[in-house]
């Protein structure tokens, strides 16, 4: 027997094949009924392989998100590099739903768990954090500190919506879908637009508070500093008579 046919599956393989039966099992199943074991039973694969490729569940929806991450970021229109911020974004996501139209019957089983479960739906959310990071990077948005989490969030719940609509939605050329991610950026819009003003509006009363948190800090180091002579000179004083 050749090297190549005796070689065990990486952890990568395995992996994958967890998604792929995970999602097979969904098209008939309730997420919360399908086991670790059913799946390495299904996949073809000992328990232990499974656990060498995945820590549980949820780590393959994980490892499913990061395979259409992956798929969104190899199949970047180069073309679109010169297209307003919004505009790539918008050719991002509906990448990111062409590749997950194969995956429907599952999805819309695992939309209906994550309705019935907020814990399910919280670190569902998590994933999607991540995932939606990496579209805004596709579409070369870089959006730093508290304002660039609160987008991350946003757009993350606009998305799920306009996956709610994908999901329904049987018409191929996908009209519904398109405009209801239209209309998710364009309130991101105006919700960027609103930050940018909070924001401006917020600054002159953050350098006061800056300002006043410095006079204070020195006020304090003054005291320090009184203190720290006065007690010196009194030891100094005490010292004298027994000299």
């Amino acid at each position: 027997m050749s090297a190549a046919k005796s070689a065990k599956p990486t952890a990568p393989d395995l992996r994958e094949q967890a998604v792929d039966t995970l999602f097979r099992l969904l098209e008939t199943r309730d997420f919360k009924d399908i086991t670790l074991p059913e799946v390495a039973r299904e996949a073809g694969m000992s328990l232990g392989d499974l656990r060498l490729a995945v820590s549980s569940r949820m780590d393959i929806l994980e490892a499913f998100a990061a395979r259409i991450d992956r798929k969104v970021l190899d199949d970047l229109d180069e073309d679109m590099g010169d297209q307003p911020p919004r505009d790539r974004l918008f050719d991002v996501l509906m990448s990111r739903l062409d590749m997950l139209g194969s995956y429907r019957k599952g999805l819309k089983s695992l939309r209906s768990s994550v309705r019935r479960d907020p814990a399910l739906a919280l670190a569902l959310n998590g994933i999607a954090l991540r995932s939606q990071g990496w579209m805004l990077s596709a579409a070369g948005i870089s959006i730093p500190g508290f304002k660039g989490a609160l987008v991350l969030q946003g757009l993350a719940i606009s998305f799920a919506r306009v996956v709610d609509v994908f999901l329904d939605e049987d018409d191929p050329g996908l009209p519904r879908t398109m405009a209801a991610l239209d209309r998710a950026l364009d309130k991101g819009e105006v919700w960027m637009d609103r930050l940018d003003g909070a924001e401006r509006a917020a600054r002159p009363l953050m350098k006061g508070l800056c300002r006043l948190a410095e006079r204070r800090s020195r006020r304090r180091a003054r005291r320090q500093e009184d203190a720290a002579d006065d007690l010196s000179e009194n030891g100094s004083g005490a010292a004298a008579p027994g000299a």
